[in-house]
């Protein structure tokens, strides 16, 4: 019963504060407090809440603007791929984690976060250990992220198209990309979003790679729903040309669904998992996105 108020007073007041740092922030602090079980509400429909809003964005921008945006990024999206996955299996091999968490890790760096290493484990056969330690350590650097970005673009003062470049290129997971964006601007998402979406398709040369390289015939693969559902309503939004008010409307709805879906993210914190974490698998992680944010950086400032 505590528990339900909380989580909805908890709830009310970030989308009140209206900042994604805090919404991801009081989620954490949440599931400190209780012991959250794995079927509550806010651990069930967290990502699916926050795909929701994606898909939103998407109805508000047309085929123009998405291939405006990634023409003189998707270059450099391919080459910050394979740069992030070799990155993370060379430091992987150097410190002496096992290969397939090495894969794992080398997946949700270089693709999109919990997403990419979801949907290789089965391909690979990864142990549940694995795969738990994975998808925590990746989690972990994107709730870093949606706080850290967004300060550090105080003093780097970049412009609201090169801060979403910037953050879908270095930030592992799409929906702490959008989170750290809407601390800046609406340009920011927009940009930031249709980015990380275009890195995200390389989930299906990946799974098809992985398949043959662990020679996995019978496991099924395929985008993630969202993923289709957002190229559909940018399909929708250039077909129809909808008015602004309606524009505003989906951008509103994105908003709250973004809000709530980083809060539900946050409650996903285990203190369990937090304590099976080894340092080695940290490191190689912590390595390679500090090595990846400056490079990625370099990148934006360059184009």
């Amino acid at each position: 019963m505590i528990l339900n108020i909380l989580t909805i007073l908890f709830l009310l007041l970030s989308l009140w504060i209206n900042n994604s740092a805090v919404s991801i922030f009081l989620g954490i602090f949440l599931a400190l407090l209780f012991r959250i079980p794995d079927n509550y509400f806010v651990k069930r429909y967290g990502s699916k809440i926050l795909q929701t809003g994606i898909v939103f964005l998407g109805g508000s921008l047309s085929v123009s603007s998405v291939y405006e945006t990634n023409a003189d990024f998707f270059v450099w999206i391919t080459f910050y791929v394979f740069l992030a996955f070799g990155l993370v299996l060379f430091l992987g091999k150097i410190i002496g984690i096992n290969e397939k968490l090495t894969y794992l890790l080398a997946s949700g760096t270089s693709i999109c976060g919990g997403t990419a290493i979801a949907s290789v484990a089965p391909s690979i056969r990864a142990k549940s250990e694995d795969l738990t330690a994975a998808i925590t350590i990746i989690f972990i650097l994107n709730a870093i992220a949606v706080l850290l970005f967004p300060l550090a673009n105080e003093y780097l003062e970049l412009s609201d198209r090169q801060f979403g470049a910037w953050v879908a290129l270095a930030i592992h997971d799409t929906a702490s990309v959008v989170g750290a964006a809407s601390s800046v601007s609406e340009t920011s998402v927009e940009v930031s979003a249709t980015l990380k979406v275009a890195r995200t398709l390389w989930i299906v040369p990946l799974v098809i790679f992985s398949s043959w390289l662990y020679r996995s015939k019978k496991d099924s693969f395929g985008l993630p729903v969202f993923v289709i559902f957002f190229i559909v309503a940018v399909a929708l939004n250039t077909l129809f040309n909808p008015s602004e008010i309606v524009v505003s409307y989906l951008k509103l709805t994105n908003e709250v669904c973004l809000l709530t879906g980083l809060f539900c993210i946050g409650t996903q914190i285990n203190k369990e998992n937090l304590m099976k974490l080894q340092i080695k698998p940290v490191v190689v992680a912590c390595i390679s996105w500090t090595l990846i944010i400056p490079t990625s950086l370099f990148l934006v400032l360059s184009l």
